[in-house]
């Protein structure tokens, strides 16, 4: 009988599960997460084209790598809104772990994208905005911060986004790709994804600041970089890390942490499981409809029924029309 893993052990955490860690030499914690099976069956449901699957599961990785913080009940939503080719993506996470996304596209602009060689991440999503949103409930106040698309990634704008937002000194990796399983019928791929935070957080808050910009503010130069010398090792380890070990589940969390930070000392932390899971329901979309006007229901009415689709899990809900005959 084979010794069961604890925590801090190669391979403890898995898949789809993020591990907060904590390297104290360099005063980084953040957080590292290898999405599998989960991240696969809400691509598999929508069958997107290969180039939106990883636009979305970019949204999952930071999605999740940002919602595990949360200490409340709530949600955390990212959702891009841009002139694109994928004019929208939206991923959510509600605490204490389910995850749901989806893309919109244009099928006509995206084949013509990839005809162009022009299908990158950054040009699918082209000119717009990213908006990340926390969400505590009822009766309480909405954050949100919106970042500029101009043609820039979502790991770029989660840069970003910390940078001007939150003010913590942060690096984001993000890697997605497929991986050949064998299976009933043969081998077939599937989708992986990795993702890695890392935040500056030192007791002394001078450390953080930013050099000044040579010959005046210009508010055109690019971003400077924290001079901290712990900082900058911080960016040099995370930046030797290859894009097939966010990926590969050989590798695991663990054992990439180890072999980033080994010779400084990292701890992990108990982690977070991410569902595929969504929160759409018969009775909160009765609700909804319960709302619409007599015009409305008609207007609604296919074939004699109400059919209404959830955009996340594709899940199919019919109702008939004479459920809100009150509003006639």
């Amino acid at each position: 009988m084979s010794e069961q893993r604890k925590l801090g052990d190669i391979g403890f955490a898995g898949d789809d599960d993020v591990v907060p860690f904590e390297v104290a030499a360099l005063d980084v914690r953040g957080r590292v997460v290898q999405l599998g099976p989960m991240l696969d069956q809400i691509l598999s449901r929508h069958d997107y084209p290969e180039p939106v699957a990883r636009l979305v599961a970019e949204a999952c990785l930071v999605t999740v790598l940002l919602g595990t913080s949360l200490k409340f009940e709530g949600k955390f939503i990212l959702q891009t809104r841009t002139d694109g080719p994928v004019d929208m993506v939206v991923a959510d996470f509600a605490t204490p772990t389910s995850l749901r996304a989806y893309a919109r596209f244009d099928a006509e602009k995206l084949v013509a994208a990839v005809a162009a060689g022009e299908a990158t991440p950054g040009k699918l999503l082209g000119n717009g905005v990213l908006a990340l949103t926390i969400d505590q409930g009822e009766h309480t106040q909405r954050y949100q911060g919106v970042v500029p698309l101009d043609g820039t990634d979502l790991q770029e704008a989660a840069k970003t986004y910390f940078r001007q937002s939150e003010q913590i000194p942060t690096d984001v990796r993000l890697s997605v790709g497929k991986i050949v399983l064998p299976g009933n019928g043969g081998s077939h791929e599937h989708w992986r994804a990795g993702g890695l935070l890392a935040q500056f957080l030192p007791k002394a808050a001078e450390r953080t600041r930013v050099p000044d910009l040579p010959g005046g503010d210009d508010p055109f130069a690019a971003p400077q970089e924290i001079a901290d010398a712990a900082w900058q090792e911080l960016l040099a380890l995370v930046a030797t890390v290859e894009h097939e070990e966010l990926l590969d589940p050989k590798v695991g969390s663990e054992r990439l942490l180890y072999r980033l930070f080994n010779e400084h000392g990292v701890r992990v932390f108990e982690g977070t499981p991410v569902e595929d899971r969504c929160s759409c329901s018969e009775d909160r979309i009765r609700g909804i409809l319960e709302g619409f006007t007599a015009e409305e229901i008609t207007d609604s009415t296919e074939e004699g029924v109400i059919r209404v689709n959830c955009e996340f899990c594709s899940k199919a809900y019919l109702f008939e029309p004479s459920e809100f005959s009150a509003q006639a």
